[in-house]
């Protein structure tokens, strides 16, 4: 039993059951024992490997949207580069790697990478070390500095608390994490009636056990984006796995050692995530004022975005082993089965202007 599990049982017992939201944020970000205060997720020696790690093309194919949003915006002289949880820095490591054959956007970025995590600041710094700019860092969207800004959010959302929501023989009620009878963790029902006004018309109905989730974290930001871009101008780029339309189902998921485990078995060991409902997010961004544009898998975006060609390039004089480590990575980061069609890719910016991949015609 972990650490963690024995400190969340006993809050339970004080304080009785906890929201799923309150139970994932702790999971995730107990100050003591919180996965991401403790633990090195990425990787072959983590819990599951990022788009970024698989091939450096993802992260150079980012860079080239980004020099795009940045021509898309008149090439200020100034703007904020920004990237939601960087990771270990290794996408805006292959992002600077392409956006500096622009020496334009070089010259006028400002770095600034939102990350919460001591430890993985220390690593981000580390893989930015020979970087054409140095990071500034920042605790939360919102401090960032003012100005125009192009941002950057790779698997940020999905690990953000999400609310759920069951339907019982009396209605909608919280669904919660409590105590079974021999005192383990066990998911149940809150003891409140939750008021349908509070639940989308369209599952109010819903048979019981039907399960549905909500996003408010990621909404709010998702929302201040918006009207930060209304404000001082600029794009983002959100890649994530979800959904495009809002719908019922429980998304909530555990990873640990590259493989997926029970939701309650390893707080603080384990990653927890849920998928992201990419319709909602959109929705807070355009009511925070921004532009969205048409939604796109994440192999729609790549093989626009010229995955092929940069392949190719890539493989040109290489071993036949190196060739063959290229297309296994094309075929991971973009064909339907794997991430190709699990991702989505949502872009954001202050004006409808086309914005190149995502209206333009395959």
């Amino acid at each position: 039993m972990t650490e963690l599990k024995e400190k969340i049982k006993a809050r339970i017992a004080t304080e009785g059951p906890l929201p799923v939201a309150h139970y994932m944020a702790q999971c995730l970000g107990d100050p003591d024992r919180g996965y991401y205060r403790t633990r090195e997720p990425f990787g072959s020696e983590g819990d599951f490997i990022t788009a970024p790690e698989v091939s450096q093309m993802f992260g150079e194919l980012v860079g080239a949207a980004c020099v795009a949003a940045f021509q898309a915006l008149g090439e200020p002289e100034a703007f904020n580069l920004v990237e939601l949880g960087p990771g270990r820095g290794t996408l805006m490591a292959d992002l600077l790697r392409t956006a500096s054959l622009r020496p334009g956007f070089v010259a006028a970025a400002q770095l600034a990478l939102v990350e919460t995590s001591p430890r993985l600041r220390k690593i981000q710094q580390a893989t930015l070390a020979g970087a054409p700019l140095e990071p500034a860092f920042h605790d939360a969207v919102e401090d960032i500095p003012e100005g125009p800004f192009i941002l950057v959010a790779n698997e940020f959302f999905d690990a953000l608390p999400i609310h759920q929501f069951v339907r019982t023989p009396d209605g909608w009620q919280a669904r919660v994490v409590g105590l079974d009878a021999g005192g383990e963790l066990a998911f149940g029902a809150g003891t409140a009636r939750i008021p349908d006004s509070d639940i989308p018309a369209d599952f109010r109905n819903a048979p019981p056990g039907t399960i549905l989730e909500t996003q408010p974290g990621a909404n709010s930001i998702a929302e201040g984006l918006g009207h930060r871009l209304a404000r001082d101008g600029g794009a983002a780029i959100i890649i994530d796995y979800g959904y495009l339309k809002s719908a019922t189902g429980d998304t909530l998921q555990a990873l640990y050692r590259h493989a997926y485990d029970d939701v309650l078995a390893h707080p603080g060991e384990a990653d927890l995530t849920a998928h992201v409902n990419f319709e909602a997010l959109a929705g807070a961004a355009l009511r925070g004022g921004a532009a969205s544009h048409a939604f796109l898998t994440q192999g729609e975006f790549l093989l626009r975005s010229g995955l092929l060609e940069r392949a190719g390039s890539l493989g040109t004089g290489k071993t036949h082993e190196e060739q063959e480590a290229i297309r296994d990575a094309v075929e991971r980061l973009a064909a339907p089965a794997q991430m190709g069609d699990l991702f989505k890719v949502l872009a954001l910016s202050s004006t409808p202007a086309p914005f190149p991949p995502f209206d333009s015609v395959p």
